[in-house]
């Protein structure tokens, strides 16, 4: 499976089997999650016991059930650590894919309960939940190319790019990102004050690389 086909694949999950992660893709997790580490200098860790992070009254009304582990997005505290986690996390989120689990990006839920290691001057972002979804999820209404970008005459390579950005999960399915170009290079920005909405630009410049071939400088 290559990423632009784990892009089209991958959908939100909530609800898993009750069913660990077998201890290869486990490890598998964590070397790439060592890997991305040590380019991004993230604190990034596969927590396998949940423990009590996805319980409460929130959660059930949120739709969480049976999430056996989750990956704590933990970076040195920065106006850029959302959008980063957002543009790393993705990537770890389609390799997962690839493994044959289910993903679904997480902004609530018990943050006290979370045991992930939290350094000095760094915080936890978010938490993606990981595991065997009880269905593959399914896709969400979107955008068109022209709510996102009002390039005209667009580059091949760019309409790919956007294309790719739309299929990108943002909360609440919000989709407040637009792309443009300055001088033959894609620029990619927040539109409005949402919540999450720099993380979800980070996901979204990830589905645009993946799709376009190209990536911002």
């Amino acid at each position: 499976m290559t990423d632009l086909q784990a892009i089209q694949a991958r959908h939100s999950v909530r609800a898993y089997q009750d069913k660990k992660i077998e201890a290869e893709k486990a490890e598998a997790l964590r070397e790439l999650l060592d890997r991305l580490n040590k380019e991004y200098d993230l604190h990034m860790q596969l927590i396998e016991d949940v423990g009590g992070v996805f319980s409460g009254v929130v959660s059930k009304i949120c739709g969480w059930s049976h999430v056996p582990s989750y990956i704590a997005m933990v970076g040195k505290d920065s106006e850029s650590l959302d959008e980063l986690c957002g543009y790393v996390g993705e990537r770890v989120v389609l390799e997962a894919q690839k493994l044959g689990l289910n993903t679904c990006w997480a902004g609530i839920f018990k943050r006290k309960q979370a045991t992930a290691e939290i350094r000095e001057g760094e915080r936890l972002a978010l938490v993606i939940a990981i595991g065997y979804g009880v269905d593959s999820g399914h896709s969400r209404r979107s955008k068109t190319l022209s709510d996102v970008t009002d390039v005209q005459d667009m580059p091949d390579w760019f309409k790919a790019g956007v294309e790719a950005a739309l299929l990108a999960p943002t909360a609440r399915n919000q989709q407040k990102f637009f792309f443009t170009l300055d001088g033959g290079k894609p620029v990619a920005r927040v539109t409005g004050n949402a919540p999450f909405a720099k993380l979800d630009l980070g996901i979204a410049k990830c589905h645009f690389e993946i799709g376009s071939g190209r990536t911002f400088i």
